[in-house]
């Protein structure tokens, strides 16, 4: 019999992270004087595993509140943005076995966060530059290694000597388990 056995097992076969920095560009129905402040809110995401990546799909609205008519009067504008970042597996399990079972668990490090807003050079748009940041994990089977004791289970442990455990359980009192004794 053989000292070590190859059981097969879900675990963490690949992971990347993807930092991302992107601009976009708004446009106000109004010609913007100044920016008084800007918010990402209702991110929304899904992701994928494609061969050695895993992409990342995803949506949240940008709101900036501006002036117009020469700081006289101010307005919200809410644009949706749509992303697709791709973030590249640098660990990968060389025992994964290839399937099409696999999860894949996106976490956010960073969520959408506003870095700078500004009005654009020709004064028309608001420029809106954004951050974020994920981890993928891919949960696959893989192969893991593990040696076998040819003495058996416990042979040498004191937790698992039955000889003890019967001698234990005789010097139980009967009436003890039934609640009687006094």
């Amino acid at each position: 019999m053989s000292e070590y056995r190859e059981i097969i097992t879900k675990a963490v076969v690949g992971k990347g992270r993807k930092f991302t920095q992107s601009t976009h560009t708004v446009t106000a129905p109004n010609r913007p004087s100044s920016i008084l402040g800007c918010w990402i809110i209702n991110h929304r995401y899904e992701a994928k595993k494609c061969d050695k990546t895993v992409e990342i799909h995803g949506h949240y609205d940008i709101n900036v509140w501006y002036s117009y008519n020469h700081n006289t009067k101010t307005e919200v504008v809410t644009e949706t943005v749509s992303y697709t970042d791709v973030v590249k597996l640098k660990y990968r399990d060389k025992d994964h076995l290839i399937s099409d079972d696999t999860d894949v668990i996106v976490r956010v490090i960073q969520q959408p966060n506003c870095l700078e807003c500004t009005i654009s050079p020709n004064g028309n748009k608001i420029v809106v530059d954004v951050e974020r940041e994920f981890v993928a994990e891919v949960i696959g089977e893989t192969k893991v290694c593990v040696a076998i004791n040819p003495e058996g289970c416990g042979k040498d442990d004191d937790f698992c000597d039955e000889d003890d455990l019967d001698e234990e359980l005789e010097d139980l009192s009967p009436d003890l388990l039934l609640g009687e004794e006094e």
